[in-house]
């Protein structure tokens, strides 16, 4: 398992924000701290509850909710579902799927990530509007 930690900048229905978010090899799934779901977007209830076990043996973690979210690497929009997890250590983590999806490359001589050129080609890239 690697990780590298990150800021990334997410956006939703409701809103957006910078969290920092770990990019993690060892967990399938793209997770998101609760506390942070209300500003960015509703969440939706899951058809069927799902349990994440943890670390600890015989111990798991009810997921009742996900979200929907685009997010931008190297100025790139990508997008993907979240499950929202009570008690998640990390503002959000961006697992195994999401990267293969995504084609999402972990540097960890540099502690970067890429996005594949092809993917990022037919995408719009992110408009920075200064103010004046």
């Amino acid at each position: 398992m690697s990780v590298i930690k990150l800021p990334v900048f997410f956006v939703g229905s409701k809103g957006e924000t910078t969290l920092y978010t770990l990019f993690d090899s060892g967990a399938n799934l793209s997770c998101i701290n609760p506390d942070f779901v209300e500003k960015l977007e509703i969440p939706v209830k899951l058809g069927r509850k799902r349990n994440i076990y943890t670390a600890a043996e015989g111990h798991f973690i009810e997921i009742s909710e996900r979200v929907p979210l685009d997010f931008y690497l190297e100025d790139v929009l990508l997008s993907d579902e979240f499950l929202v997890v009570p008690g998640l250590s990390e503002e959000a983590i961006i697992g195994a799927a999401t990267m293969q999806k995504w084609r999402i490359k972990l540097d960890f001589e540099h502690d970067t990530v890429h996005v594949d050129p092809k993917v990022a080609k037919m995408q719009l890239k992110r408009n920075i509007i200064a103010t004046v």
